[in-house]
């Protein structure tokens, strides 16, 4: 613990561009460590990036079929002997409450890879993980590491709205991811939580480029002042629509789905403001949940919303899709439609929340065999309840 201490030492007093070169040193210190790696989850969650330098850049490795992948995929630390021998090449999970980043490799010494050692270094990623987030409010080095590729400036807007790509908490976990990743316009997804409530909410705004990037951050921003004033959903979305219809007269507007569940009971209340659907698999079946349809945000002056109730039980998935989901076409021009995504959905049974809509996002490209003409949004909500309620 003396070693670990040292280490969280050296982390919390570390430059904001300099926490590889830190929990480098400080391992290979205290921990006897012969080479230290950090890897980063590129936007699409299908490679792994080192943390170099622009602009020095390494080969990413595929999150598929390589050991740093299959550490990151199951969220737990794997080892496995390196080529130099006598040494083993650790690679542990870099996530913060449930927000998967990347992954820390560490070379040891066989004889020193002991279970304690393992335990200990295992809680250093998980605390670099939190220093990273700290960090990105004053470096760019470990957000340039996400990219495989360069941003469209649509794409910057909304991914530096989104508040992670999951989250977890004993009761619930989520997990989010927008496609085509380096291209998107106006899906997104947001959620926050207090010690009682978690209110999420999924926005399909119109457009494309810049104009829809603008359109939902006028949006998303408008739903986040109202609920931080702490009024309920149905104000929230009462309130952004006078904004975006205050801007844009009703010319453009934003589709939205609002959830409010109450923490200790499952309870809650839903406004469906337009095209965003909810699915829900429980007992090994899926369905549609269908909501009483309103205005979506902005398209008239003045929309009264109310909420309608919703109930969540422990063991339910609930999963947010936008139309660029449900309403993809293949070469043909067929849907995918309910029947195809109904059976994506029940097919990511056994898979966390965290990896569900990667896993429905590769399934739908399979299906649509061309290039994405609409944004892709898919979130997975793993309800659990409140232990002991």
């Amino acid at each position: 613990m003396t070693n670990f201490l040292a280490v969280e030492r050296a982390l919390r007093t570390a430059a904001p561009h300099d926490l590889l070169r830190t929990v480098r040193s400080a391992l290979m210190t205290h921990y006897e460590a012969l080479e230290v790696d950090l890897l980063m989850a590129d936007y699409s969650l299908s490679v792994l990036q080192q943390v170099t330098a622009l602009p020095d850049t390494a080969e990413p490795l595929p999150v598929q079929a390589t050991p740093e992948g299959r550490a990151f995929g199951s969220q737990e630390p794997y080892g496995r002997y390196s080529a130099e021998g006598d040494a083993m090449d650790l690679h542990l999970p870099v996530t913060v409450r449930g927000d998967r980043l990347g992954i820390l490799t560490v070379r040891l010494p066989d004889h020193l890879c002991t279970p304690e050692a393992v335990g200990e270094l295992t809680d250093i990623a998980e605390l670099l993980g939190h220093e990273i987030i700290v960090a990105e409010r004053d470096t760019d080095l470990y957000l340039q590491a996400r990219r495989a590729t360069r941003l469209t400036l649509a794409a910057e807007m909304q991914w530096q709205l989104l508040p992670g790509r999951a989250c977890a908490r004993p009761e619930y976990a989520i997990g989010a991811q927008l496609e085509p990743a380096y291209d998107i316009h106006g899906d997104n997804f947001d959620w926050s939580t207090t010690a009682e409530t978690l209110t999420m909410t999924v926005t399909n705004g119109m457009g494309e480029g810049i104009q829809a990037s603008l359109l939902t951050n006028l949006a998303v921003n408008a739903l986040r002042n109202a609920r931080r004033a702490g009024v309920g959903i149905a104000d929230q979305a009462a309130l952004a629509d006078q904004a975006v219809f205050g801007q844009y007269q009703g010319r453009e507007y934003v589709s939205t789905l609002l959830l409010c569940l109450e923490l200790s009971t499952g309870r809650g209340q839903v406004v469906d403001a337009g095209s965003p659907q909810l699915w829900r698999y429980r007992e090994r079946s899926v369905e549609r949940v269908h909501f009483e349809a309103q205005f979506p945000l902005g398209m008239f002056e003045e929309s009264h919303y109310s909420v309608q109730p919703f109930d969540a039980l422990p063991g339910d998935r609930l999963v947010f899709v936008s139309d660029g989901v449900y309403g993809a076409a293949d070469k043909g021009g067929v849907a995918y439609g309910e029947r195809a995504l109904a059976r994506a959905i029940h097919a990511t049974g056994l898979l966390p929340a965290a990896a569900v809509p990667r896993a429905i996002l590769e399934e739908l490209a399979t299906y649509r065999d061309t290039d994405a003409d609409d944004d892709a949004l898919v979130t997975c909500l793993d309800w659990f309840g409140r232990p002991g309620a």
